[in-house]
């Protein structure tokens, strides 16, 4: 079994750096990219649109100054809606040139809301369900145009999140998954079993842990997510509800050798003292990882 540690990526979401309009502060590229580095971490995820140059170019001599490579984007698009669907493929195919000139392999695609943020929750009818198969399969045909993967995001507050919505995607498309332990886990799944489920149609993950009883909120209609998130909602790895030595667990054993992106949403209201800040928080995630690397490695 080959060594995890060699396939963990960032996100630059884990230092707060989000594109939902007043998510909070946003770190710059700069001390972000630094202290993924500082984390012992040889790759990034591209972050929301415009926090890394957009010239594919200006992003590899960018990257390259960190010693990073791009491990994959998180690409946000409405598909349950036919109206402006031609501006969300061309957002995408913008994406998906710029993640293929840096290196990437993969779109993660997120069904997202017609609505602002993340707070409201997304029941699409069956009409609507229709729509966004039909596109999706229109997005996943754009992207390998591009030499590239798509990899479906589930998401709270997006169109596909709940357990029977995942299982509707992987019984009705060929599209990959992108396994996100802490979102899978807000809308009431078993990242465990969904991984066990979905097998090689996983094609990247993004480790992210929760708080229980924050999280129990979350789900029952109680506390909107980005209160919860403000409030703690998203928590080192290892530390919360999510079994994530058990989700890695399962897919090494399953034979996955793509990328584990660690993801600590977290939002800023100012920029944080130099060594202090979501680095600490980064830095114990990545210590975790290494150990249950270890521990991986030693099973016969």
């Amino acid at each position: 079994m080959n060594d995890i540690m060699d396939r963990i990526a960032a996100a630059p979401i884990t230092w707060g750096v989000d594109g939902s309009p007043g998510w909070g502060h946003l770190m710059g590229a700069d001390r972000v990219m630094a202290e993924m580095r500082q984390c012992g971490l040889s790759a990034t995820e591209l972050g929301p649109d415009g926090f890394l140059p957009t010239d594919p170019d200006e992003l590899v001599d960018f990257l390259d100054g960190y010693g990073l490579t791009l491990a994959g984007g998180f690409v946000p698009a409405v598909l349950h809606r036919r109206e402006g669907f031609d501006d969300q493929l061309s957002y995408v195919n913008r994406a998906a040139a710029q993640l293929a000139r840096g290196g990437a392999e993969m779109v993660l695609l997120a069904p997202a809301s017609h609505l602002p943020g993340y707070n409201t929750a997304l029941h699409v009818g069956q009409a609507e369900w229709q729509i966004l198969l039909s596109n999706l399969d229109s997005v996943v045909e754009a992207v390998s145009t591009h030499g590239l993967q798509t990899a479906l995001h589930p998401h709270w507050g997006m169109a596909v999140l709940r357990p029977d919505e995942i299982e509707r995607v992987l019984d009705s498309t060929s599209v990959g998954l992108c396994l996100d332990t802490g979102h899978i886990q807000l809308g009431g799944g078993d990242p465990v079993a969904i991984a066990r489920r979905a097998g090689d149609r996983v094609l990247h993950v993004h480790l992210k842990d929760v708080d229980g009883a924050k999280a129990a909120k979350v789900l029952a209609g109680e506390l909107p997510f980005r209160q919860a998130t403000l409030d703690g909602l998203f928590v080192r790895i290892g530390t919360g509800a999510v079994d994530i030595a058990g989700v890695v667990r399962t897919l090494e054993e399953s034979g996955y050798r793509g990328w584990y992106g660690l993801e600590q949403d977290c939002a800023l209201d100012d920029e944080p003292p130099p060594g202090e800040g979501p680095v600490v928080d980064a830095l114990a995630s990545v210590e975790f990882l290494r150990q249950l690397s270890r521990e991986l490695s030693a099973r016969p």
